[in-house]
């Protein structure tokens, strides 16, 4: 699914990777007289190096015109090229091949590179030089085997050294859909991987042509061929290869080892094994080598996450986005939350019903978040009974995740608590469960998730709970009556991630019933009347101290419980911090448009833009 640039930047690569093979294939079988394991090596680098193994092709082994291919491969700079082409079309297929499998199986990095490398080995030693090169080299098989193991063995150490910290880092970084095959990530990571290991890989394979260790280019005018007859400078030295078996065209390139010594040998052998343990090593400095495709793969943590060698799968779920694949609907700036919710009556019990999906949810006309909802909406729909009634709220999970449901500050039995894992079993994707209590208390409640509330309720799992006094005395009255329920958001380049106060979760837009000022409601009175506001703490990191223009207001309740009149007093302004409820009643003095906002002037913002005076936390009562 394209849903970063780096997906649209990694399918315009592909489509180049897959154009540029063709016109290598095509190009080497028309035109190229080249053996056919070198044919096939340079297709597989180019499919896997693209553009860049097109410029190898070209630059190194495209004869320029018929009967010149000897002589222009013959430099040692190109023999090299085709030395490395014979490790890395080998060597990077064996791992390539065993990363998907072992991401299939779920295997933690740290074995997965291990497997990865051991396979590339084998492929290249056993299958790609010893068996697809054996008419070339001379010889039985295993002689083959033996000649080309410590060549192959320094060749493919150097690569891997590379190609191991690419595929880690970037595949263990933020955006571990690299983890997964099925993802053009995945495949962008292993050409990277590639390109980096062809880079280290060069070096020592211009010294094992140079030595005489390994093969470099070659060509081939085998009788009947379109190229046996065209005409090569140099024909003696072509016929002696042949008859070797070995039409490389290049003078160093006999297989006898040169001057090459025994400390040599070992030196450039164990050097290229430290460099190979540093590459697979070093990287589990840096990340947790642990995890496994099956633990994280497809997530996307929020950038400037901390992400070390200890944490763990749990935390990175947490904070992962919301994979825009899973949302089922799409509302408008014009859809709103708190919509009040009408129950059904089943004898003397009201019942509810609270469908929890992943919904896209507009806050402003041009920002919209990918959010989990109640009966799709943010906040939630507004629960309405009466002290005394008996409740039904049946909940049916359509998250890709578990939840529950928790009735902050309302008092339950035990067992409809919602702590999942404590007093219930957490509702599992597809489930569904009933919560039953008789309301006992009145005044303002609200309900949210009890597990993974840092990650569901941030990202819109919220609603207001209202409760009527049995006897109407004991409600405190106004002429207008308005519910603030507030959030905090973090989206990032069009993905939507739970808001947290830590690293790279703080929030960049704030909303008061689901909108972010300039769409948040306009209340609307006449001087002389009064206002009943219930401040609702649905949020999950910061204090908002909420203020009112216009004059002080009284506080009438806290966190659901009236105030008996002489604990009631006068502010401009309440700390509603998460969790927290009050009830103020304000009284329209004069005329105008008086603010209700955070007095964090963050908070006034989005995404640290003002509009039309402001932003987040904000909405307006115009007063005539």
């Amino acid at each position: 699914m394209l849903i970063q640039p780096i997906d649209y930047f990694l399918l315009s690569w592909f489509i180049l990777a897959v154009s540029s093979t063709a016109y290598v294939a095509i190009d080497q079988f028309r035109n190229n007289p080249e053996p056919t394991v070198m044919r096939w090596g340079f297709i597989l680098i180019t499919l896997y190096m693209g553009p860049f193994g097109l410029l190898l092709y070209v630059l190194a082994d495209k004869e320029p015109k018929p009967g010149t291919h000897e002589q222009f491969i013959k430099p040692l700079w190109k023999q090299g090229i085709g030395s490395t082409i014979h490790c890395i079309a080998g060597d990077a297929t064996g791992i390539i091949a065993a990363a998907v499998i072992t991401a299939t199986l779920g295997l933690p990095m740290k074995m997965d590179l291990v497997v990865e490398y051991l396979a590339g080995f084998f492929f290249g030693l056993f299958i790609f030089q010893s068996l697809f090169m054996k008419s070339m080299m001379g010889g039985t098989y295993w002689e083959n085997v033996k000649r080309s193991f410590l060549p192959e063995f320094i060749s493919m150490n150097f690569m891997m050294a590379a190609m191991a910290p690419v595929m880690s880092l970037l595949m263990m970084g933020r955006d571990m859909r690299a983890m997964e095959p099925t993802q053009l990530l995945f495949w962008g990571v292993m050409s990277l991987g590639v390109s980096a290991g062809f880079v280290m890989a060069y070096p020592a394979n211009v010294w094992l042509v140079k030595r005489g260790l390994k093969h470099g280019l070659m060509t081939d005018r085998k009788p009947g061929t379109k190229f046996a007859n065209q005409a090569a400078p140099e024909p003696k030295m072509r016929h002696e290869h042949q008859e070797h078996g070995k039409d490389s065209g290049n003078e160093h390139h006999d297989m006898s080892g040169g001057e090459t010594t025994r400390p040599q040998l070992l030196g450039v052998a164990g050097v290229s094994l430290l460099l190979l343990v540093t590459g697979m090593v070093a990287p589990a400095n840096f990340v947790n080598m642990s995890l496994s495709a099956r633990d994280v793969g497809g997530l996307v943590m929020p950038k400037g996450m901390t992400m070390d060698r200890d944490t763990p799968a749990d935390a990175m779920r947490d904070m992962s986005f919301i994979n825009p694949k899973l949302v089922t609907e799409n509302f408008g700036i014009d859809q709103h939350g708190d919509l009040p919710l009408e129950p059904r009556i089943e004898g003397d019990v009201k019942v509810f019903d609270l469908d929890v999906s992943v919904i896209r949810w507009h806050i402003l006309p041009n920002v919209a978040v990918d959010a989990y909802a109640y009966n799709g909406q943010i906040p939630g729909p507004r629960i309405h009974f009466k002290q005394g009634d008996h409740i039904r709220i049946n909940v049916h999970n359509h998250l890709p995740e578990a939840t529950t449901i928790h009735w902050h500050g309302l008092i339950v039995p035990n067992q409809m608590d919602g702590p999942g894992d404590i007093t219930q079993k957490p509702i599992a994707p597809g489930q569904s469960y009933t919560y039953e209590f008789t309301a006992q208390q009145y005044g303002t409640y609200f309900y949210h998730p009890h597990y993974a509330p840092d990650r569901q309720q941030a990202l819109g799992l919220y609603g207001a709970i209202v409760i009527d006094p049995a006897e109407a005395r004991d409600e405190i009255k106004a002429d207008h009556e308005y519910v603030v329920q507030l959030q905090e958001w973090l989206m990032r380049e069009g993905l939507t991630y739970p808001a947290m106060f830590m690293e790279g979760g703080l929030a960049n837009y704030f909303t008061i019933n689901g909108k972010a000022y300039p769409s948040t409601d306009t209340i609307h009175m006449k001087v002389g009347e009064t206002l009943k506001i219930r401040f609702i703490g649905t949020n999950n990191n910061f204090v908002h101290p909420m203020h009112i223009h216009g004059g002080p207001f009284t506080v009438v309740a806290r966190d659901g419980e009236t105030l008996p009149e002489s604990a009631r007093f006068k502010a401009d302004t309440v700390n509603v911090g998460p969790g927290q409820r009050y009830d103020v009643i304000w009284p329209a003095r004069k005329p105008g448009k008086w603010l209700i906002h955070c007095h964090i002037p963050h908070h006034t913002a989005n995404n640290n833009v003002e509009e039309r005076g402001g932003g987040g936390l904000m909405l307006i009562v115009d007063v005539q």
